[in-house]
């Protein structure tokens, strides 16, 4: 596992917020969402975030804003690192913590429904504008955090919709780990790991309908995902 990128230094009088580095499938490819650096840097972007709220926890915090931002609330949301490096904003200490969130494919698509929300904006995971602080840093921890995740865990399937195509299961793991991976063996073992299961439903295509998979609920998560993929 990669060592995190920064160390936690406290201090008493340090302002506490949260970030989350959100993840979704658009287009055929991993995006991430930002919003508008609240700095004086023009063009810049941030991970979204709030201060923390005492009323609520730190997690509650996070998923509140996720929902302002994506209208989501039910969404995978796991904590990354904490980040209080001395020096981190200007005027002041500052600890964020850190989240990551998985959106599903296809949940992201609707109308801006707050000012927020409209401000925000998805990027190609590959293809980023200019970040504000050590933003760039959280970002690219949060993305190896998920290629690891990829080799012990089924995570990979939150990003996807309730039911995908094989083809689609293989699309998200290549997006996500940053190569590609050779069809007939990647299909041959992830049907014998059995975490997936047949529905009766088809995808209609230019060739002939594709079979519509879900991830089983009852199936064991620690996999060894990333591992039958060599």
């Amino acid at each position: 596992m990669d060592t995190p990128p920064t160390s936690l230094t406290t201090g008493s009088m340090a302002d506490l917020e949260v970030r989350f580095v959100a993840f979704s499938l658009r287009n055929d490819h991993l995006h991430v969402l930002l919003a508008p650096a609240a700095t004086a840097l023009p063009d810049h972007w941030e991970i979204p975030g709030a201060p923390f709220q005492p009323d609520l926890s730190i997690e509650d915090t996070a998923a509140e804003r996720l929902e302002e931002l994506t209208g989501l609330r039910e969404s995978y949301l796991e904590q990354l690192y904490t980040y209080g490096e001395p020096g981190r904003y200007p005027g002041g200490q500052r600890v964020s913590v850190a989240y990551f969130a998985l959106i599903p494919a296809g949940m992201t698509e609707s109308q801006p429904f707050n000012q927020d929300a409209a401000r925000a904006h998805w990027f190609p995971a590959d293809h980023l504008p200019d970040l504000a602080g050590d933003h760039a840093e959280i970002l690219a921890y949060a993305m190896r955090r998920l290629r690891y995740k990829l080799e012990y865990s089924a995570v990979g399937f939150q990003l996807l919709p309730e039911t995908f195509t094989l083809s689609e299961l293989q699309k998200t793991y290549e997006m996500i780990l940053g190569e590609d991976l050779d069809k007939r063996n990647f299909r041959r073992r992830i049907l014998e790991a059995d975490i997936i299961e047949e529905t009766d439903l088809f995808r209609a295509g230019e060739g002939r309908p594709a079979r519509l998979f879900r991830y089983r609920a009852d199936a064991v998560a620690e996999v060894k995902t990333r591992r039958l993929f060599p």
